[in-house]
């Protein structure tokens, strides 16, 4: 059930030094690939950084978290069609490659891995890292690994304080 890999899915900080099997991480890119998108573009990439040399320049370029470059894998999650809006005035791009991200966030989580959204990078300098094309964004980048730690307890509000129905 989706409803108990959501539940275990935490921001991992803290990886163990162990290798992803290929098949875990190509049903993570899987994942990734059956994400929704606005009118079907499928705007994203994704590229995997397991290039010891590559993940040891991760520290720096993510204004040092040191455990991005710890973990065996990192995959940044990439995106085009950057002029793109929808109707309701958000930049399609950003919330398509959010939604791959969960994708990617979920089915590790699901195959025992954990993950954490990083949004603390140099664009500029990931950008040279990866090779990547002038009309793409990196979105953001997510740490995977099998865990090091135990998930900690998260308060959280109780539905009726976050949710409305038919009005405000």
């Amino acid at each position: 059930m989706i409803l108990e890999s959501i539940k275990k899915r935490f921001s991992v900080r803290k990886f163990k030094d162990k290798p992803i099997a290929k098949e875990k991480l190509e049903a993570i890119l899987e994942a990734a690939r059956l994400a929704p998108s606005a009118r079907n573009i499928q705007p994203w990439h994704f590229v995997v950084i397991d290039d010891s040399q590559k993940r040891k320049q991760l520290t720096e370029i993510c204004k040092g978290q040191k455990f991005v470059a710890e973990a065996p894998v990192t995959i940044a999650v990439c995106a085009t069609n950057l002029d793109y809006k929808m109707t309701c005035g958000q930049s399609a791009y950003t919330i398509d490659a959010a939604i791959a991200g969960e994708h990617i966030a979920l089915q590790a989580a699901e195959l025992g891995l954990g993950t954490c959204w990083i949004g603390a990078f140099y664009q500029d300098k990931m950008a040279e890292l990866i090779d990547l094309p002038k009309d793409y964004r990196v979105v953001t980048l997510l740490p995977i690994g099998y865990p090091d730690i135990k998930r900690k307890q998260r308060i959280l509000k109780p539905l009726k304080e976050i949710v409305s129905y038919n009005s405000y």
